[in-house]
Formats: structure tokens, C-alpha cells, sequence
């Protein structure tokens, strides 16, 4: 079963005083973070799934099952910390991410600051991550959906993780949809640790925090 949140606790009087009101303690409102991608085996590993490859990472080393199908995602609640959290990878194919987004976003009544949309990036080197507070799609068709079936709305947080350029002539289409080679994987396996972290710091410590962390941060030593 998922964790069922509530966003109050009341606690109980005390047995020996004179009998009071109880209090009331704000809960952390839940997050939800989704990462962009398409569904299937035949995308596994490619370049326009490591939205996907980042919420795996993120469910594994939290202990949180998205295995179950809700909102045209495959879905979860877990914890961070203390922070309630949801996860979704949208399955409705890269193209109509807003559509599964835009759904969970409305159930739940989350606040678009409070969404993390996490989206390859061929404007980033690769591996490289960045995270923004709120931002146009720039030209990512998943972006674009989400944008559209938030009203518009662009004031919501992004993690970019970066693919690169393709390479000579190589279609941008073809590019996306190509499979990462070992050093790349290599790489990109340090890139989502420090994704983790990453999202660890936002939930629990801020943006602020989170942003000079990822944005500042210099490469480790075997990459640079």
C-alpha cells in the first residue's frame, strides 16, 4: 500500500493537566517530482529517458515503489526526510507528458512551486545538470505539454540534465533516441548521485540551497 498523507497531526493532552485544546502541527505539503521520458523497452537507455533513468534513481535509494499505474504514470509515494513525495513517470510518450502531469498535479491540488520536472537538456554538455526555478520549454516537446496543461504556467522548478549536441549531420530526432555509450554511462551514473542530492537539499534545506549546490558545484576530479 501507498503512505496515505495528511497535512495535520493533533496532538494528544496530557493525561495529568487539566484538559486542553489540542494542537495543531502543520505537515510539509508533498512534492512531486516526475522526470520526463518515453515508455517501453525499445527507449530504455537513451538520451531522451534520463528524466526517467534520474526518478529511478531517486525511488531506489528512498525505498519507494513506482510501480503502480495511476494517472497514465507509473507512480509512487514515499518519503524523503520528512518531506512527503510522490513520483511519476508519465507513459503517455514524451509528446503528451502534460496531459499525465497536468492530472496528478490537479488531483492532488499541488502547487506548481512544489513540482519538479526533470528533462534532458541537448543545450548542457553532457552530464552537466542545472536547476531553474521556473522557465520557457525551450524547444523540448515534453516541456512544451506541461507548460500547456499548466494553464500556461511556467513559475515551476526544472532540473536539465544535459545530453550534448549530436554529433556532425546527426538528426537531432535520431540523436535524442540513441543509447549512451560507457563513458558516457559512466558519467551520467555520477550525474544522478549528485542528482539525488540534489533533490535532497531542495526538499529539506530550499531552492537556494539546492540551485548553488547544483549550479555551482565543481566537477569531480576523473571528469574534468
Amino acid at each position: 500500500m501507498m503512505p496515505q498523507f495528511s497535512t495535520l497531526a493533533c496532538a494528544s493532552p496530557d493525561a495529568t493537566t487539566s484538559p486542553i485544546q489540542p494542537t495543531m502541527e502543520l505537515k510539509p505539503k508533498p512534492w512531486l517530482l516526475v522526470g520526463l521520458g518515453n515508455p517501453g523497452k525499445k527507449y530504455q537507455g537513451t538520451r531522451h529517458n534520463v528524466g526517467f533513468e534520474m526518478i529511478d534513481t531517486i525511488a531506489e535509494a528512498e525505498g519507494i515503489s513506482i510501480s503502480s499505474v495511476k494517472f497514465k504514470a507509473l507512480f509512487g509515494k514515499g518519503f524523503i526526510g520528512h518531506v512527503p513525495v510522490m513520483l511519476a513517470k508519465p507513459q503517455t510518450f514524451m509528446n503528451a507528458s502534460g496531459e499525465s502531469i497536468g492530472s496528478i498535479v490537479s488531483y492532488y491540488k499541488i502547487p506548481l512551486k512544489q513540482v519538479l520536472v526533470v528533462f534532458d537538456d541537448m543545450d548542457l554538455p553532457l552530464a552537466k545538470l542545472r536547476l531553474l526555478p521556473k522557465g520557457g520549454h525551450g524547444g523540448h516537446n515534453g516541456m512544451r505539454s506541461v507548460i500547456d496543461h499548466f494553464k500556461g504556467s511556467r513559475d515551476f522548478p526544472r532540473l536539465r540534465i544535459g545530453i550534448g549536441r549530436p554529433p556532425g549531420k546527426v538528426d537531432s530526432v535520431n540523436f535524442v533516441l540513441q543509447s549512451f555509450n560507457r563513458q558516457e554511462r559512466e558519467e551520467l551514473d555520477f550525474t544522478f548521485q549528485k542528482g539525488l542530492e540534489a533533490v535532497r537539499i531542495l526538499l529539506l534545506e530550499g531552492f537556494d540551497r539546492s540551485a548553488t549546490f547544483v549550479n555551482s558545484a565543481k566537477p569531480m576530479e576523473k571528469f574534468r
